[in-house]
């Protein structure tokens, strides 16, 4: 066995490791690779673990983090011959899945056909030994270039946190965790830099390693910055640094640090001071809450607007990942955000020459599939607007035996399959892009199986989602709130191989209002390009408002509930714009909150009527009433300027669309919330407006903590395990332009399902995370790696398409 100090001895004859990132480019595909930081060699045999990364924090503070445990991917293959006689005699459990063991592999029987096995997930590799790094006896740092560290020095202080970065699903419901250790070494002395040092410790499973402290070159976690950049032209242009050090808490930094703007070969171009932009205990939102637990530096390069691609770097600290100034930074991130959208199509086969990413055609009529007729409505449901009763203990029991031949089509939502009535929210955003940005939009080419014809490629993404539920039209001009399967999918199972039933929700009144939201838009977008269409939608939504107002008033649970009104005054409006027809104006003006002339456009739990405001300020002054529209023009820019004063008060300039609403889920910092400012600016051309925007933007795209573009595909690091079970299952990375929820509130998830489970794995305890920083990439922790079409992809597409768009601001308006 070699000691410690062979290790260093033998250096130039073992494996040397040169740890380095790769840069993902906007669509997510390779580029050039930027220098990673420090320059780490990482010395180890056989099982050693090695380093990731290792970057100052401070002059006295370095950062290792070394990642433990492999997950190996469960796989479909077919069931063997020697296999199937054991099939035969096994038995069912939890009436989903059934257990097999092929060979020494353990896993499930899926599909219709019951030929395929799906292996369990494998877990494997060394664990670091924590009691060893808890001593900061047994870390040792030394540098025969330094002469304040030629004998090995001890350490002063350590500490940590530690993060599930995957998960192993070992059996039906046992886990295994791959994670991320973050040590955080606090020094004796401050490092020289250009000197060389090797770290060694008592811990037999982690290699010794050896970097180069180079703090006006190398890259450190502590500087976050947008990995998607700026035009030359924005208003904003600003990084942040801080740095939580788990049970060691935050890092004080001193004020008005020196940062510079550098060239990728080194010429630097723009000098700054650090300006502090929220301290640790200073509250952030209207709760009194600090999200950050640490001390936030801004640095502001607003004044800068030379295209080229650059790096943010901070005195004796280190350099952010690579950005770019440039005109259609913007562009490329829409474009990959859009064609998420895309890559949840259901109904159509995903892949070359429109995607790298591929699924075969599910939920198709042509392919067997098919979708049975159900009596329950999703408005009465979980998955609609009551909350209650979860959708499995109503919809099953209300299939009938007739079948939908046209029910195909839409967008999966989330994790998995069903399509709901909300995703119409997505395709007015869509068109109103449109609307806003007609030169733009029209020559916007997204790669689609549709971009031949002679729709802008916006439009026809809208058009998929819209023309499904216009074929999922009951006789009566009904809508249909969506398709669901009859439970939650089974494990191993793809979508294209589903054995669940498969229902279409039966029509109802709200459904159908949100419905004609979106169809009187496109009829009225088509009537000047596409007469024929147009009248097809126009009189789908003649019909759909028709059955939605002969039923609203009907007793029913569902009109006890603010969406059901809101939807019918949207819905009223459109048809106004549509038809020019004043009865639709009073049924509006009837149905306003905007009556009265101190009404908000949006209260929690009361009424949400941002959407219909801003279609009113921007339909011509003839269909409109003066007053109306002046308490409308009112309220709106209210709004919009309370959105200013919220990204004002937090430290990475986030905004909340609610002043009292939980970070998490729908409503985390994974979507910038920006619609709202982004109407603001387009209505008034306020730069204020535009200014709050894109720094509200700057979380999502890498400017957080975690230096992480929520996005999948976009940036140089972004999730690798949102829940999508299809990729999951194929093995693929992720499909590029998923938006996932992202962090989530300890404070209000205390108890979060899977949280519970991942506990032992998470350090310090999860109530102690700051929430800047809880977002695990795990494909199982639903509350962070899941999404829907209008929650997380919509918006994100919305705003990353205005701010590409907008210098065409007045050809649209």
């Amino acid at each position: 066995m070699l000691n410690q100090t062979s290790w260093a001895a033998l250096s130039l004859t073992i494996l040397i490791a040169l740890i380095t990132g790769t840069s993902q480019s906007l669509s997510g595909e390779a580029k050039d690779k930027p220098r990673q930081s420090p320059q780490l060699i990482a010395f180890g045999y056989g099982g050693q673990l090695t380093p990731q990364q290792i970057y100052p924090v401070r002059a006295d503070i370095i950062a290792i983090e070394i990642d433990a445990g492999q997950v190996t991917r469960g796989t479909q293959k077919d069931i063997s011959q020697q296999a199937k006689p054991f099939f035969q005699n096994i038995q069912s459990i939890n009436q989903d899945n059934w257990i097999l063991e092929q060979g020494n592999e353990r896993g499930v029987i899926v599909g219709g056909n019951q030929r395929k096995f799906y292996s369990f997930d494998r877990f494997s590799g060394p664990n670091i030994n924590l009691e060893t790094w808890r001593n900061p006896a047994n870390i040792r740092i030394q540098s025969f270039q330094d002469a304040l560290y030629a004998n090995a020095r001890n350490v002063r202080t350590i500490h940590r946190k530690t993060r599930p970065r995957d998960s192993a699903r070992t059996d039906i419901w046992q886990f295994s965790w791959a994670s991320k250790h973050t040590f955080y070494l606090q020094l004796p002395y401050a490092l020289t830099p250009g000197k060389t040092y090797t770290i060694t410790s008592n811990d037999a499973n982690v290699a010794p390693m050896r970097f180069t402290y180079q703090p006006n070159r190398d890259r450190s976690e502590a500087i976050q910055i947008s990995h998607i950049g700026f035009r030359p032209d924005a208003p904003a242009k600003v990084a942040f640094l801080s740095t939580w050090m788990g049970d060691g808490g935050g890092v004080t930094y001193p004020p008005k640090q020196k940062f510079w703007i550098e060239t990728l070969q080194g010429q630097k171009v723009f000098d700054g001071q650090t300006q502090r932009s929220r301290g640790a205990q200073e509250a952030e939102d209207q709760l009194g809450n600090n999200y950050n637990q640490t001390d936030v530096h801004m640095m502001d390069f607003s004044g800068f607007t030379r295209p080229g691609k650059y790096r943010l770097c901070v005195e004796w600290l280190g350099c952010s990942f690579p950005f770019e100034i440039g005109r259609n930074v913007w562009t490329v991130a829409f474009y990959t955000a859009a064609r998420g959208l895309y890559h949840q199509r259901s109904g159509i086969a995903i892949g070359p020459p429109y995607s790298n990413y591929q699924r075969p055609r599910a939920f198709h009529p042509a392919d067997g599939a098919k979708i049975y007729q159900a009596t329950a409505r999703l408005v009465d449901t979980d998955q609609g607007i009551l909350g209650q009763p979860n959708f499995l203990s109503v919809l099953p029991q209300s299939k009938t035996a007739q079948t939908l031949p046209n029910a195909w089509g839409g967008y999966f939502d989330a994790g998995d399959w069903d399509r709901r009535i909300q995703h119409v929210e997505v395709s007015r955003s869509l068109i109103e892009l449109a609307e806003l940005f007609p030169d733009f939009f029209d020559r916007f080419n997204l790669d689609l199986p549709e971009s031949q014809n002679q729709i802008p490629d916006i439009i026809d993404e809208a058009l998929w989602n819209l023309d499904f539920y216009r074929r999922l039209q009951a006789p009566n001009g009904g809508i249909r709130g969506g398709i669901q399967s009859a439970q939650y999918p089974k494990t191993g199972e793809t979508s294209w191989q589903e054995t669940a039933d498969v229902l279409a929700y039966a029509p109802d009144p709200w459904a159908s209002y949100v419905y004609v939201t979106g169809a009187a838009q496109i009829a009225h977008w088509l009537r000047n390009r596409d007469r024929q269409m147009s009248a097809i939608y126009r009189t789908s939504a003649e019909r759909a408002m028709a059955y939605a107002e002969s039923t609203w008033s009907v007793p029913d649970n569902s009109r006890q509930h603010f969406q059901l009104w809101d939807a019918r005054n949207l819905a009223a409006l459109s048809m106004l714009r549509l038809t020019e027809d004043p009865k639709w104006h009073q049924q509006f003006a009837d149905t306003s909150v905007f009556r009265n002339p101190n009404a908000s456009v949006s209260q929690w739990a009361t009424h949400d009527q941002r959407d219909a405001a801003f279609l009113y300020l921007r339909l011509a002054e003839r269909l409109t009433q003066p007053q109306l529209r002046q308490n409308i023009r009112q309220a709106f820019f209210r709004e919009a300027d309370r959105l200013r004063q919220s990204g004002d008060r937090t430290a990475h300039k986030w905004t909340k669309d609610n002043d009292y609403a939980s970070i998490g889920w729908g409503s985390s910092l994974s979507t910038p919330k920006t619609i709202t400012l982004l109407r603001a600016h387009y209505l008034s051309q306020d730069e204020r407006y535009l200014t709050a925007a894109i720094l509200a933007s700057q979380f999502s795209t890498g400017a957080n903590p975690l230096n992480l573009v929520y996005t999948t595909g976009v940036g140089h690091r972004s999730p690798r395990n949102p829940l999508i079970i299809d990729q999951r299952i194929t093995g693929q990375a992720p499909p590029p332009g998923i938006t996932v929820y992202g962090p989530l509130d300890p404070k209000t998830f205390a108890d979060d399902w899977f949280i519970q489970i991942m506990k032992p794995t998470i350090y310090p305890a999860w109530s102690k995370w700051p929430t800047t920083e809880a977002y695990f990439d795990v494909f199982t922790s639903v509350g962070m790696s899941e999404f829907t079409i209008m929650q997380t992809i919509g918006p994100t597409a919305y705003t990353w398409g205005y701010l590409a768009a907008r210098n065409e601001l007045n050809r649209g308006r």
